[in-house]
């Protein structure tokens, strides 16, 4: 009891600097996330690690580096990664209570005292996938969608060709399926925290609902089949099925449909960068997404699609998760209690704060149990139209693509891996 009130006195009179000194001090020796990954963030070079550090590495790491943990990653790819109704049945509360306990505990005092802070449950929710294993069939029993009549012109000006901020926006523009905050999802950002700090600054998730009829939707549906083909252990080979591939032609024929994968050819084409032939773009389109290279010393390991859409988990020293910009797989792993949303990061500039509207977010979480200390993603957008985009800019942009997207100002990161996609993502600009 001496102890207790000794530590309220202790907080009430500002001894709370002791704490933050701490932080300090484990920042700088790195026993926790430093300050200097959060001024790379700052500066513009969020998530540089996840490319260059293989380049430097030159994929040279064997399997031994991953052997300790093979046995168990692959248990897990074929309980929870191997099938859809094992890793989409989320609806179920059970499932997630055994997950989270519906509590973390933060701290034990050194009088017994413990500090608790509840995570709140999601709402149950359904998810309809008794039309998904219909994707795996030959791609001449496929049904998909009408052509995309948007009644927009989409070729592209001669201003949109010569400036790839104003292509990018028009994208956005031509992003039909994308989302309404508030009408089809709400989020809740919690509080906000400096990339380096380890306190969960999240009460709960950071999805508190989906419509149902979302994941209903062509390409969201065709793109949510596609999560469970990855085991997420960097320098694990993958193994993809006649069953995935034909997942992956029906994704990328779904798309194709839309507006945003068709400007995306005109587009390109204009500038002769890829073919003028429609299925030929279309084959492009699927090697460039989802054909196999090394990551992490292992060949046949990684993708494109994998890495920057799935995640995947890497082991250099302390595991840290790597890519997963996606929304679309953070709410579904949230849902199933896989995913534990810790908080925004600060801006960069004061006075822009994010909240439930805000469709630009840079947070923090833990998958798997695996610390993801700064993550980026376009809230609510289409498949298409971050496949489009991220497409975009590896083929007409750089390294740093500095462009508008409606009302957001975001540096789209793309990194090559030779002729391949090695990791794109958005940044929020000041």
């Amino acid at each position: 009891m001496e102890g207790l009130v000794k530590g309220l006195i202790n907080v009430a009179f500002g001894d709370g600097e002791d704490d933050r000194n701490d932080d300090r001090r484990n920042a700088e020796t790195r026993g926790e996330r430093s300050r200097s990954t959060w001024a790379e963030v700052v500066s513009g070079e969020q998530d540089n690690d996840e490319v260059s550090s293989d380049r430097r590495q030159g994929y040279q790491r064997g399997e031994n580096d991953y052997g300790q943990n093979r046995q168990r990653y692959e248990g897990n790819r074929q309980e929870g990664y191997g099938q859809h109704s094992e890793r989409y049945g989320y609806s179920r509360q059970e499932d997630y209570g055994q997950s989270h306990g519906n509590e973390k505990v933060e701290q034990e005092s050194s009088d017994g005292w413990e500090t608790v802070q509840k995570k709140h449950p999601k709402r149950q929710q359904k998810v309809h996938m008794d039309h998904w294993d219909n994707y795996k069939k030959p791609a001449d029993e496929q049904d998909y969608s009408n052509e995309v009549e948007c009644g927009v012109d989409l070729e592209p000006s001669g201003e949109e060709l010569e400036d790839l901020s104003k292509a990018c926006n028009k994208l956005w523009e031509l992003d039909l399926n994308r989302l309404v905050p508030g009408r089809h999802y709400e989020i809740d950002v919690g509080e906000g925290k400096k990339v380096y700090q380890k306190d969960d600054m999240a009460e709960g998730n950071l999805f508190s609902w989906l419509s149902e009829d979302v994941l209903q939707k062509p390409t969201y549906s065709r793109f949510c089949a596609l999560l469970d083909n990855y085991n997420p252990r960097e320098g694990y080979k993958e193994n993809v099925t006649a069953q995935e591939q034909q997942e992956q032609l029906a994704f990328i024929e779904e798309i194709s449909r839309t507006a945003p994968i068709k400007y995306l050819h005109k587009y390109l084409s204009a500038k002769r960068m890829v073919s003028e032939n429609y299925q030929e773009f279309k084959r492009m389109l699927k090697s460039l997404w989802f054909d196999l290279y090394g990551r992490g010393g292992t060949s046949g390991s990684s993708s494109a699609f994998e890495h920057v859409f799935v995640g995947e988990i890497k082991q250099r020293g302390e595991e840290e998760v790597s890519g997963f910009h996606n929304w679309l797989q953070f709410y579904l792993e949230e849902a199933k209690g896989n995913v534990d949303y810790q908080g925004y990061i600060f801006p960069r500039r004061r006075g822009e704060i994010p909240d439930s509207e805000t469709q630009l977010l840079t947070i923090q979480f833990e998958w798997n149990g695996v610390l993801k200390s700064v993550s980026s993603t376009l809230v609510g957008v289409s498949p298409e139209f971050e496949l489009a985009i991220y497409t975009l800019c590896f083929f007409a942009g750089g390294q740093e693509n500095h462009v508008e997207l409606g009302p957001y100002s975001v540096n789209i990161k793309c990194y090559h891996l030779g002729d391949k996609i090695g990791s794109a993502f958005p940044v929020a600009e000041c």
